[in-house]
């Protein structure tokens, strides 16, 4: 298009070429934009809606009822009386919210009644009603308000009566209907929520406790009083009938129980009555032996026994209560309550957590028939609010204060009605809402009900009537502030107290939009950026009509017109300024919205369109005057010319940006839609990724070309948008990554295993690819040229911070996805794993075939599906996913192994699933190509490998197992701690003899009250399927010695081939001889019999006997052990063999000397605590 500037400038010495201008030109006159914004940057331009139709009146008519005093309680904006009627802006609001929110009938006044039947309407139908509500909660009221002064009858009574407006004679009158009411129902609403610190009266140290609540009154406890004798164990049992007590459940053995349990006790009179609750220990019939059962070595439980020996079978204890009198209590009360003893004995007894409530369980509805109690707080709340507003003389905005009188009622109806903090916040809102709309309230006031609002609707369900009440109040309050919005140039005048609010304004619009309750009922797509964008078009249409109109030419003179064009040119140009200068940074701040571009492109449109058609009527009449007076016009023009530049710095990058990404979005969102997760193709490099990621990655590559193209040449500002650019593909990239997810989700409902299987090896495929786009992302984008550009500007440490650290949370996300799929891929292969494993499990009997054919069928699956998972995915996929199909292939083992509770065939399976183990360990190591050892002998793996070895051993070679490893911690001990052994010991090969001498015992334990022992050694040849004629020996007692010397010497006809048997060991013994009692245990140890001279292999043999010369005795010390209880695994599973007598024999020999070692720790421990210096 040619510019209009230039041809002005051309044609003004020849005025007589203007009328040619304006006719070669019939077209729209974009005199502010050049061709580079209008089509590189359609970003700029905001989309209007289009046209949408209006519900009918038959529709209209099918709108819920309502009800009389709801009608007149919540007017929307545009029925407020004494304000403007909000208008539609634009058919998109139309739209999104007429077509969203259904417009309520409303039972208004008849227009022909008169202001004074009016307000008797009003008065009779709404105000009335409400003064008896109140009336009566002031006859009935209950506790004291959380208001700092007291207020007497009267003084509420007065109150009101200015507050609704009522005449003495309408009080009095009302007062009477009150006084002969139904009197309500006296309740105490009493929450036990839990307790904490209480007294433990069972055995065990803990309670059983459950809770005893009711309400006396004077004459009862008076009359409980008299007839008690002595002071009686159940104080709130004797008091009144069982059915005025109320229980909590019992919480079992507990210090800090927790109920959370409500009750509703109802009462005559508020004066002298008590609230009392009662805390006990509930007590089951259980017998002495069961009591000493639970004592341990816990002393004080002692005294506790003693006491239930002398208690009443059955009998609960008390742990404390609570008498609070009711007139001392609030409204609402929420605290810690000490429980009071009944004695002083234990005055600490803990605290009990309470919330206490008045309410009336019942009203008399004849007051206000057809009300609900919350449409009559809402009412009253407004009331309340209008009349202290009326006497305040203050400019300043409302913040919400109300006077004392006006807090106390509210708080007393509210309890007195149980209406919920949650109702209570919601009538706030919605009259503050409005009030807003004809008086000035400030910001924060509606911005925190707001928020309460939100808090309240994630915790509880509102009634079906406040879930309409609370949409009608959110869209009612759109409206206005979207009209609001239209206005926002004569509402928000460009001041320093107006911009304020207009910014305050619009954080509330977004804040409503963001709400759960406004997204829950707008089923429509409402988007307020693009509303407030619609306001501003529209009042920026109104605006200029408004201007045109106030500088209309006085005559149809051509130079009266041009001054007239003028002078609205002079108007644009300054509201240009103003938007750029003030009110943009006000709306881009709020609500993201460019509203210098957005009233820079309708004025451009409004103001072209008006100078084409001021010139078309110059045409023919143009002389040297009227070409003069056209100067200050193309002057002006100039000016707005000007402001283009600001467009095309950085306020247009937003939109540019913006534009790229929502596109690369829509691309990205269509390619997913047809994506069916197949590879693409195979070939000699077969494409193993779908088509999706083909195209993800194409549509990254125009933000890199975007990125060249623009060029930015402000080094720090070039920074700031590869940031946004980075981030934008980072964004659309784990987007891509969620919406892969669902699709996968979405596509495997219907099909079978393996087309599942398949699939979800293409979307492991697809997220590696994109892995491989983002790592070449630095060097598309050029980072480096921009490091170059950047270093004098910005720092290394905050461009390193900035731009890698995004890509690499990307990366991190993609590599959680990765795993997540792989382990999912995985556990579909496990539950194939885990069907081959339990068909080698044993039913009734062992099948008839061996390991290797058990465990065939599971290796040649395992080989197939590897086989077709190396083939399906790229390679660093299918090493990452062995890792956790190997994890999850010893779980499945070790659930196996575990889930066999048949002692039958058992040994046969742990052998199977031992064999499966090693093979499968084998596969996945793959010779050294596969995992690495590290990694297949995990822990879980060891655990494993160690349970079925046991498993799959016969009981014999268990208790070699369980030597070897005795033998294993006798050569490793550090220090003597329970004393040492001295052996002299020797094996001659040409008798088969087995020497032992036992030559001293040093720093032994005392085992005797005098401090003493009298020690002696037990000598065994170990295990007993070994060496079954050998019989054990002992050394002679040394009395009263703890460093004892025997030199005393045993020999043992055993074969060279037993002395080299698994296991083969010598059990040395130390004992303390006791005459009245089994002997002490003093410790034990164990010495192999390879680690004797000439046991250890070497020599030639014939016949049995070798011709190797027998070796030299060696004289051994052996550190004294004591066995560890219940420690060992393999003696629990000998222990688990019921039918094997010897190995029931050997596993009852190491329970004896666990249990001995127990006792004589204990035994040692009191002895020196009676005897310190011994």
């Amino acid at each position: 298009m040619t510019s209009f500037h230039m041809d002005v400038a051309i044609t003004w010495t020849h005025p007589t070429l203007v009328t040619t201008f304006c006719s070669s030109n019939p077209q729209e006159v974009d005199f502010l934009f050049d061709s580079f914004i209008k089509d590189s940057a359609p970003a700029l331009s905001l989309v209007h809606a289009g046209p949408s139709g209006s519900s009918s009146d038959s529709n209209m008519s099918t709108q819920r009822e309502t009800t009389s005093s709801e009608d007149h309680l919540l007017k929307p904006p545009e029925q407020t009386p004494g304000l403007p009627r909000v208008k539609q802006f634009s058919p998109g609001h139309v739209r999104k919210l007429g077509q969203t929110r259904k417009i309520r009938h409303r039972r208004d006044f008849k227009d022909e009644e008169n202001p004074d039947e009016k307000a008797c309407h009003f008065k009779e139908l709404e105000l009335k009603p409400l003064y008896k509500e109140l009336l009566y909660t002031i006859a009935h009221k209950m506790g004291t308000s959380a208001s700092t002064e007291d207020f007497a009858d009267r003084q509420l009574h007065q109150y009101i009566k200015e507050a609704l407006t009522m005449t003495e004679s309408e009080h009095n009158s009302l007062m009477d209907k009150v006084q002969n009411a139904e009197p309500p129902v006296y309740c105490l609403m009493a929450t036990v929520k839990e307790a904490k610190g209480i007294l433990g009266k069972d055995v065990s140290g803990f309670s059983d406790p459950y809770c005893l609540l009711t309400i006396l009154e004077d004459e009862e406890e008076r009359r409980t009083r008299r007839s008690r004798a002595k002071a009686s164990k159940y104080v709130v049992k004797d008091a009144v009938s069982d059915d005025e007590i109320y229980q909590t459940d019992v919480k079992q053995q507990t210090l800090n129980p927790i109920w959370n349990e409500t009750f509703i006790l109802e009462f005559e009179d508020i004066v002298g009555a008590s609230f009392h609750l009662e805390m006990w220990d509930k007590d089951e019939e259980v017998s002495l032996t069961q009591k000493l059962e639970e004592f341990t070595t816990n002393f004080s439980s002692l005294s506790r026994i003693i006491k239930e020996v002398k208690k009443e079978k059955g009998t609960d204890d008390f742990l404390g209560k609570i008498v609070i009198k009711l007139q001392d209590l609030h409204c609402t009360e929420d605290n810690w309550y000490i429980l009071e003893p009944r004695t002083d004995t234990y005055p600490d007894r803990g605290q009990c957590h309470l919330n206490l409530k008045f309410m009336h369980k019942t009203r008399d509805d004849t007051l206000s028939p057809g009300r609900n109690a919350y449409i009559n707080y809402c009412g009253i709340l407004q009331q309340f609010v209008l009349s202290y507003i009326s006497k305040q003389k203050s400019s300043t905005p409302w913040k919400g204060e109300l006077c004392g009188e006006a807090q106390t009622l509210l708080e007393h109806y509210a309890t007195q009605n149980d209406l919920s903090s949650f109702l209570q916040d919601l009538a706030k809102w919605v009259a503050y809402s409005k009030l807003c709309q004809s008086i000035e309230v400030d910001s924060s006031l509606l911005l925190q009900q707001l928020t309460c609002v939100e808090y309240h609707w994630h915790q509880h369900e509102l009634p079906q009537q406040q879930k309409q009440e609370l949409g009608d109040s959110l869209h009612g309050f759109l409206h206005y502030g979207l009209h609001l919005v239209s206005k926002y140039r004569d509402v928000f005048p460009p001041t320093p107290s107006a911009t304020p609010k207009l910014h305050t304004l619009l954080r509330i619009l977004v804040q409503i939009c963001k709400t759960q309750a406004f997204q829950k009922m707008n089923p429509a797509d409402f988007q307020v950026h693009d509303e407030v964008a619609d306001a501003v078009q529209t009042g920026t249409q109104e605006w200029f009509t408004n201007k045109k109109g106030l500088h209309q030419p006085m005559t149809k003179e051509p130079s009266e017109i041009i001054s007239a064009l003028s002078r609205l040119i002079e108007e644009v140009r300054d509201d240009i300024k103003l938007n750029k200068d003030v009110w943009n940074r006000t709306f881009v701040s709020a609500v993201q919205v460019d509203v210098f571009t957005a009233v820079y492109e309708k004025l451009d449109s409004l103001l072209a369109t008006e100078v084409r058609e001021t010139l078309s009527q110059m045409e023919g009449h143009i002389d040297q005057g009227l070409a003069n007076s056209l100067f200050p016009v193309y002057l002006s023009l100039q000016v707005i010319r000007k402001d283009k530049a600001f467009l095309q710095k950085r306020e247009a990058q937003p939109y540019w940006l913006n534009q790229m990404f929502n596109t690369t979005m829509d691309r990205v969102e269509r390619a997913i839609k047809v994506d069916q997760l197949q590879p693409l193709h195979s070939g000699a490099v077969p494409i193993k990724h779908s088509s999706s990621a083909v195209d993800l990655a194409a549509c990254i590559q125009p933000v890199c070309d975007l990125w060249e193209q623009m060029s930015w040449p402000d080094p720090e500002e070039a920074f700031m948008l590869m940031v946004k650019i980075t981030e934008d593909v980072c964004k659309i990239v784990v987007t891509y990554c969620h919406s892969l997810k669902d699709r996968v989700r979405m596509l495997s409902k219907n099909c079978d295993h393996g087309s599942a299987i398949n699939m979800l090896c293409v979307v492991v495929n697809d997220l590696e690819y994109l892995r491989s786009v983002l790592a070449r992302l630095p060097t598309q984008l050029n980072w480096a040229g921009l490091r170059e550009r950047t270093q004098h500007v910005i720092g290394e440490s905050q461009f390193h911070n900035t731009l890698p650290l995004q890509v690499q949370q990307a990366q991190g996300i993609l590599r959680r996805e990765i795993r997540s799929a792989l382990e999912t891929l995985s556990r579909k292969l496990n539950t194939d794993i885990e069907t081959h494993v339990r068909g080698m499990s044993t039913r009734k009997r062992i099948p008839p075939k061996s390991t290797e054919d058990a465990a065939t069928p599971l290796m040649r699956y395992l080989e197939k599906e590897l086989h077709y998972m190396n083939e399906n995915l790229v390679q660093e996929n299918f090493n990452s996913l062995l890792t956790p199909l190997w994890n999850n292939s010893v779980k499945i083992l070790h659930q196996m192994a575990s889930e066999h509770s048949q002692q039958e065939g058992l040994i046969v399976f742990c052998h199977r699933l031992l064999y499966t183990l090693q093979c499968l360990e084998q596969c996945f190591h793959g010779e050294g190509n596969g995992l690495p050892l590290n990694v297949l002998h995990s822990d879980e793996y060891k655990t494993l490998n160690a349970y079925l070895t046991h498993h799959s051993l016969s009981s014999r070679h268990l208790v070699d197992k369980f030597l070897e490893g005795k033998i294993w911690e006798q050569r490793v001990i550090a220090g003597e701690k329970y004393g040492a052994v001295t052996l002299l010991t020797s094996y001659r090969r040409s008798d088969q003899r087995l020497r032992v001498e036992v030559l001293n015992a040093v720093n032994l334990l005392p085992m005797d009250s005098n401090g003493l022992s009298d020690p002696y050694v037990h000598l065994c040849l170990e295990p007993y399927h070994t060496f079954p004629l050998v019989e054990p020996c002992c050394t002679q007692i040394k009395s009263c010695d703890l460093n004892p010397l025997f030199d005393e010497a045993f020999e043992f006809l055993v074969g060279l081939n037993q002395c080299q048997a698994p296991g083969a060991c010598l059990v040395v013994t130390v004992l303390d001889h006791d005459t009245l009692r089994t002997d002490d245990f003093e410790g034990e140890a164990f010495l192999s019999l390879k680690d004797i001279p000439g046991v250890a292999r070497g020599g030639e043999e014939k016949d049995g006997l070798s011709f190797h010369p027998d070796a030299p005795p060696a004289q051994i010390r052996l550190p004294l052990t004591h066995p560890k209880p219940n420690e060992n695994k393999i003696l629990k599973l000998l222990e688990s063999r019921k039918g094997e007598r010897e190995i029931q024999a050997f596993v009852k020999k190491r329970r004896q000397r666990e249990k001995q070692s127990k006792e004589q720790s204990q035994a040692q421990r009191a002895h020196f605590f009676f005897h310190p210096k011994i």
